[in-house]
């Protein structure tokens, strides 16, 4: 696994994907919570608060992550290399893993400059230190798992078609279904909200935000990717035989 999520990282980063990724999140992240005049702009709220940057990053992540795991198996596929990739002396398991490791570190490298929010915010603070880092470090440890999600869900579309624009559009749309579908049934459901919304991830995340994380909401994030990475291994499975 090791030597595939090597290979991924130099991939990502001997091409200007990895860098693109990196500035894309940082700057779109940036005008929204610096700069733009809106609901997200922090400056403008009074408050030490975080709270805009985890309700703007599950949404900016639900297209860069697609983006960034499009090309994970399509483009074996496409190129022919599948096959040879089957062929060496490791597990489909440690493939598979390789890849999800490789992406999933880049957009957690993307992530780690967000820590300036946090001592910009600190600064700020009226007194100084006021901000609530219980939930900032909650949400941030709810974001990982949200991104671990999403990857997987990336991986495994990445096996369905050698066309890395059809990955990348069935991907979007399982991390949209996953993240706000099941938020947005519930809603128009009022007799079942409360069991419908415990299938969504934002309900989970939203838990995490709030500084106290819970086994459910891990166990939950967990047996998803879990279950995605097990159904793109099953699915690598059939290609080969």
């Amino acid at each position: 696994m090791k030597s595939i999520l090597l290979r991924e990282i130099k991939s990502f980063f001997g091409s200007p994907i990895g860098y693109l990724v990196i500035a894309i999140f940082l700057l779109l992240n940036g005008l929204f919570l610096w700069v733009f005049d809106g609901e997200f702009n922090i400056l403008n709220s009074g408050f030490a608060d975080l709270t805009p940057f985890f309700t703007l990053s599950p949404w900016i992540l639900i297209f860069l992550i697609p983006a960034v795991t499009m090309r994970s198996f399509s483009d074996e596929k496409k190129q022919g290399t599948i096959e040879l990739l089957m062929t060496k002396p490791i597990s489909i398991w440690e493939i598979v893993g390789g890849k999800f490791f490789g992406a999933f570190l880049l957009i957690v490298i993307s992530i780690l400059p967000t820590f300036i929010y946090v001592y910009v915010l600190y600064g700020l603070g009226m007194p100084e230190g006021n901000i609530d880092m219980g939930s900032t470090m909650g949400s941030y440890f709810g974001l990982l798992f949200l991104i671990a999600a999403y990857t997987s869900i990336g991986i495994f579309t990445s096996t369905l078609s050698e066309n890395q624009i059809v990955a990348f559009i069935v991907s979007v749309f399982l991390c949209f279904i996953f993240y706000y579908g099941f938020q947005g049934v519930a809603s128009q459901i009022k007799s079942l909200e409360d069991i419908i919304a415990l299938f969504g991830m934002d309900f989970h995340f939203k838990s995490m935000s709030r500084g106290v994380i819970d086994t459910r909401d891990v166990l939950y994030f967990v047996s998803i990717t879990i279950a995605f990475l097990s159904v793109t291994v099953y699915k690598l499975k059939s290609l080969k035989s």
